[in-house]
């Protein structure tokens, strides 16, 4: 009886490792023959795994979707990837997950191993998250969920999308991905009204179901789609875009810089290029100024103007204010 029991533990494993197997593979791996395959999967649906099997030759096996949640297998490492998953998501950035991974967190802290305990709270007790920034915004799971629905299924998204100002547009996209940052989730798509690749933030936008029809996925717009989304989102959503060459490494750069404030570049060991942009010149000044690092503008020249325009007017100011050390010459004197 141990004897079968491990068996169908290993076979559960195989089958929740892989999508697909042939029963001459799990017999193989279990070192049984296809008939007593035949019989362990008629065991495991009988206590509540639903797994398919295709006739044929180039049929098989593989653990599909039932009505209810079946026990799932975890190695050591995947245990403790899913703790340390659900400790993080109950501080991220979707909306209404946070109770769930707590709930979560607990049934399975509750049957962790002693050794593996440990480990994850050793990795949260030492691990210290740099947030930047503003509070990052949320984003309703049902939607992000629906969103990565529709990228699987390579069918067409109808939704109403909130811009900064809060006014709603009507869009239809074929949705590709979602990039998440430290602060926020997006969706890259192809917008079939404007013909081009663009980037919605998940927090604005409103499914309209129903979806589809299913299409062909278009090639990429980038080979790395977070970089794409990084560069979208710091520059070409701004009027005023610029090209600075910062005299810090890019390690230490991209401490200060998030994915949203720019894209980095390095050029050697002890600099690195920045491109970002802004709403206008001055609050591109602004930006640049705040990241208290020497640096340079490659382009535009224009920059190079307002920032010696706005030097000019901070010198005036600093000319034209009174000097404390003046003010406090003749007190000391007269107390002498």
């Amino acid at each position: 009886m141990l004897e079968t029991s491990a068996r169908l533990l290993r076979l559960l494993s195989l089958l929740q490792a892989h999508r697909e197997w042939t029963g001459a593979d799990l017999a193989d791996r279990l070192g049984v023959t296809p008939r007593t395959v035949r019989r362990d999967v008629d065991r495991l649906r009988e206590l509540g795994y639903p797994v398919n099997a295709s006739p044929g030759t180039g049929g098989g096996y593989q653990l599909g979707a039932g009505a209810e949640l079946p026990p799932l297998l975890l190695d050591d490492d995947e245990a403790v990837a899913v703790a340390v998953g659900l400790r993080t998501a109950a501080g991220n950035g979707v909306e209404g997950i946070g109770e769930a991974s707590v709930r979560a967190l607990a049934k399975l802290e509750q049957v962790l191993p002693g050794r593996l305990r440990r480990r994850v709270s050793a990795l949260n007790e030492f691990t210290v998250p740099m947030l930047r920034g503003p509070q990052r915004s949320t984003v309703d799971a049902t939607v992000l969920t629906e969103l990565a629905t529709v990228c699987r299924d390579n069918e067409r998204l109808r939704f109403g999308y909130r811009d900064h100002e809060g006014a709603v547009t009507r869009r239809t996209v074929e949705p590709h991905r979602l990039v998440c940052t430290e602060r926020r989730w997006y969706l890259v798509a192809w917008d079939l009204d404007r013909e081009d690749w663009r980037t919605f933030r998940a927090d604005r936008i409103e499914p309209r179901p129903p979806h589809g029809p299913r299409f062909t996925p278009r090639p990429a717009p980038a080979e790395d789609l977070a970089a794409y989304v990084s560069q979208g989102v710091a520059q070409r959503a701004y009027a005023a875009q610029a090209l600075v060459r910062l005299k810090i490494p890019a390690e230490e750069a991209a401490r200060i810089i998030g994915p949203s404030d720019g894209a980095l570049e390095p050029v050697d060991g002890q600099s690195c290029l920045l491109r970002t942009g802004a709403v206008n010149l001055d609050v591109l000044v602004i930006h640049i100024m705040l990241l208290s690092c020497e640096f340079e503008v490659v382009d535009p020249p224009e920059l190079t103007e307002r920032i010696r325009s706005l030097r000019d007017l901070l010198g005036r100011a600093v000319d034209a204010a009174p000097d404390p050390s003046a003010e406090r010459t003749p007190a000391a004197v007269k107390k002498m």
